[in-house]
Order: C-alpha cells, then sequence, then structure tokens
C-alpha cells in the first residue's frame, strides 16, 4: 500500500544523509519533498501541515543540526512523528461475557469477509466467536457468512432475510448467553452511499445489541473518501475503532495516515489479503518502520512463530550446527515460507529488503511459480541425491530436469544457491547466530536470483 510514499521518503532521506552537516535550508528542502510524498499518497491536507509542523519545529533545533548524525536525527523525528499522526494501539474491548463486535460500513468495503477473519484470530486466541448474519439486504452475504463459518469450523447465527436486523441481533445476543460464546460479531448491512435509512437500522441494531465495539470497515483504495465515511459513521453511529481492507492493493495510503487524526478513532486491525488468515493487528510504530523502509522484524517474528513449530526449529538449528542440513530441509522450509504469505509481504519486514520486495521478479505470481518450480526440482530427485546433492552428475541432472519440466541450467542454479546458503548457514551456526526469525535461518525459502 505504502510503495510509492516509501520510495519517495527513501529518497529524501538518502540525500540528506549524503550531506553530513545540515542547514536549515537543508531541512526545508528535504521536508517540502516529504509534503509533496505525503500529499501524492493522498493523507488529508490538514494532517500534513500539521505533521511537517511538529517535525520541523524539532528538527532545526540546534541540537540536531549540530549532531555528529543529523540526517539520522531528522529520520528519528519523522518516524516518531509518524507514529503520533497513526495514533496510539488499541485493543478490542472484550470485557464483557459476551463482548458484542459490531461491523459496519459501505457495500463493497469487505464487511462479511472481515468478520469471518476477526472469527478466525479470536477463535485462535482462546475465544468462543459466533458470527451473525444480519445484513439482510443481500442475501448472498447470509451465505457467504454461513460458508466462511464452516470453512472456519465458526457457528453462524443465521435468521434469513425475514426477521429484522435489530431482532436478528438481539436473538443472537440471547444465545450467545445461553451457549457460552463469549464473543458475538454482528455483520450489519451497508449500501453503496450513505442514507437515513441504513443509518436509522444500525442505530436501531446498537440499541438492542448492545456492542461494546462498534468498528467501521473501510475500504483503504477509496483514500479520502475513506475518512469522511468515517466522519459520517462516527457522527451517527459512534465508532470505536476501524478495520481497513485491501491494504495490500495499490491504496496510496493516505487513508491509514489520515483516518485517525480525521475521525478520531483507532485503528485496530489491517486486512492484508483476501484469506481468512490476512488480518494483522495494527500497530502504529510497525507500520511507520515499514513506510521509512526500517522493516518491521516484530510482526515477521509474530507471522514466523505461528507457522513454525517449535519441535521443527530446534531439529533444524541442530542440523544447521552439524551440517547436516539437505535439500530436502530446503524444500520443507520453502513449504513454511509459503504458509507465512507472500514473499513481497514476508521480505518488506526484514530492514532494508523493502527495496528488493519491490522488484518487478518479486510480483507476487511470479515468485509463486519460482518457488513451486524449486519444488517440483527438488520432488524429482531421489531421497538419496536430496541427502547427498554432490551425486547429482550431468546424467542425473537430465533426468531430474525431463521430471521437473525445467532445465539442466535451473538445476545448477538451484544446487549452487544451496551449497552458498548452506556455506553461510554453517557459519552464522559455528559463530551462535541463531537469526531473529525463528525456524528460517538466511531466509532459506528465496528463490533463485533474490539473494
Amino acid at each position: 500500500m505504502f510503495d510509492t510514499l516509501s520510495d519517495r521518503l527513501q529518497a529524501v532521506f538518502k540525500q540528506l544523509r549524503g550531506k553530513g552537516r545540515l542547514t536549515d535550508k537543508d531541512v526545508d528542502e528535504a521536508l517540502r519533498q516529504v509534503r509533496i510524498a505525503l500529499l501524492e499518497a493522498d493523507v488529508n491536507f490538514k494532517v500534513v501541515k500539521d505533521f511537517l509542523g511538529r517535525v520541523r519545529v524539532r528538527a532545526v533545533g540546534a541540537n540536531v543540526l549540530e549532531s555528529l548524525t543529523p540526517a539520522q536525527a531528522v529520520i528519528k523525528i519523522v518516524h516518531e512523528e509518524l507514529i503520533a499522526t497513526l495514533g496510539e494501539p488499541s485493543k478490542l474491548n472484550l470485557a464483557a461475557s459476551p463482548a458484542v463486535i459490531m461491523l459496519v460500513g459501505l457495500q463493497g468495503s469487505g464487511k462479511t469477509t472481515t468478520a469471518a477473519k476477526l472469527a478466525r484470530v479470536l477463535n485462535g486466541s482462546s475465544h468462543r466467536p459466533l458470527l451473525v448474519a444480519a445484513d439482510t439486504r443481500r442475501p448472498a452475504a447470509i451465505d457467504q457468512l454461513v460458508t466462511l463459518g464452516k470453512q472456519l469450523d465458526v457457528p453462524v447465527h443465521s435468521e434469513g432475510d425475514r426477521t429484522s436486523p435489530p431482532d436478528i441481533c438481539r436473538n443472537a445476543v440471547k444465545r450467545a448467553r445461553d451457549a457460552a460464546y463469549d464473543v458475538v460479531i454482528l455483520d450489519t448491512a451497508g449500501r453503496l452511499h450513505i442514507d437515513d435509512d441504513l443509518m436509522q437500522e444500525l442505530e436501531q441494531v446498537k440499541r438492542k445489541a448492545q456492542p461494546q465495539e462498534v468498528l467501521l470497515v473501510a475500504d483503504a483504495m477509496t483514500g479520502q473518501d475513506a475518512v469522511r465515511v468515517a466522519e459520517e459513521f462516527h457522527k451517527r453511529i459512534g465508532l470505536t475503532g476501524l478495520i481497513l481492507t485491501k491494504v495490500d492493493g495499490d491504496a496510496r495510503g493516505g487513508a491509514a495516515l489520515s483516518i485517525r487524526a480525521v475521525a478520531g478513532v483507532p485503528i485496530k486491525y489491517l486486512a492484508v489479503g483476501e484469506k481468512t488468515d490476512a488480518l494483522e493487528a495494527f500497530y502504529p510504530d510497525r507500520l511507520a518502520s515499514r513506510i521509512l523502509g526500517m522493516g518491521d522484524v516484530l510482526s515477521l517474528i509474530e507471522k514466523a512463530q505461528a507457522t513454525f513449530d517449535q519441535k521443527q526449529a530446534e531439529a533444524l538449528q541442530e542440523k544447521l550446527t552439524k551440517a547436516t542440513f539437505d535439500l530436502e530441509d530446503f524444500r520443507d522450509q520453502l513449504r513454511q515460507v509459503k504458509k507465512m504469505g507472500p514473499l513481497s509481504q514476508v521480505l518488506e519486514m526484514l530492514p532494508g529488503f523493502s527495496s528488493v520486495a519491490r522488484r518487478p521478479e518479486l510480483d507476487d505470481s511470479v515468485t509463486d511459480k519460482q518457488l513451486k518450480r524449486v519444488e517440483a526440482i527438488i520432488n524429482s530427485m531421489t531421497p538419496e541425491e536430496r541427502h547427498n546433492p554432490q551425486l547429482i552428475d550431468g546424467r542425473r541432472k537430465r533426468r531430474i530436469a525431463a521430471g521437473s519440466g525445467t532445465t539442466p541450467q535451473e538445476i545448477n542454479q538451484l544446487l549452487n544457491q544451496f551449497q552458498s546458503m548452506r556455506k553461510m548457514m554453517k557459519q552464522m551456526a559455528a559463530q551462535g547466530a541463531r537469526g531473529s526469525v525463528p525456524g528460517i535461518p538466511g531466509m532459506a525459502g528465496l528463490p533463485p536470483g533474490v539473494h
């Protein structure tokens, strides 16, 4: 979502680093470039003005301009002020039993899918969620939620489209209380535009269900329209937070940077893909670091811990130490990395890799094909060849190529990369370096050409 903004800001800071000592003029020019980058990213102009005002006051101080690393000091200030603009991290209020979460938003913003994603997150953290199909104006929404509930093994309360949504929600809360479900997620109706009928219905739902959370599901692709929608819903319904969807698309990021300051309610989650596992808790400091190309190692570690088995990681570490890591282990690592999501998203979380993540050859569809090709090559080997790659001569390479639909040259490339990687990982293990990402030493799953 922030690719263009991130590239522009990094270019500005690169120029600053090359200057050594900074003058007021240098800072002014850098801030002018930052202003242009933010406005092009569709950030609200008032938010841009306030943000740059705060940065300038701090950046032109003597302690910055006369420091040994003034450029780094300015970048630190921009990072801190970005965090302040994005707001404080905010958790869901789940104190009540059951806790009721009401999702609102315009039609097409992704409410129904987001309800399922939220149920999956809560289900995985020892909660018992109940999904509620309260969008009776779009019959397909009821069927969609029921289908998603079955996939996730989460119950769905549905009364068809004959009962009024406020009554459906009230009945669902009663069912949750009787059956000991501790979280109720209400999927309410939306419109292509905000109208009085929609708002009145939502006000009735809120009165009857008494939700602890009223979350606006807003499409990040709509830019400043998302901010205006948030203001209107907050005025009429009273929001407690927001979930931004489609942030993995080509949205310019203005909504995420503006919505907290303008609407006055915190962002709680970001939907980073279409699958039900593509919902991330919103951490302002982590997002600010990603925007400035500093990476987001904490989120990467959390992804890894959710994907990798601890025993597998320890067994792998032992293999690295003893230099017995083979192509079979390499293939297993590939599969684990694929579970973490698109490789471009994983690389963006590594400090210094944000530009690598946006290379044309790392387009998610291309990368997926590359990973499948590597896996096909390894699968076409015999167990003996996987354990002892040095056995693979010209004749064996031709056989493996025929079996995997590749060429001997591609097999050579994979084997050379594997040997280089194994050597590097052996050195890391010898030095006691366990790496910052459990189970992914050296990012073993990167396809040829990415390192």
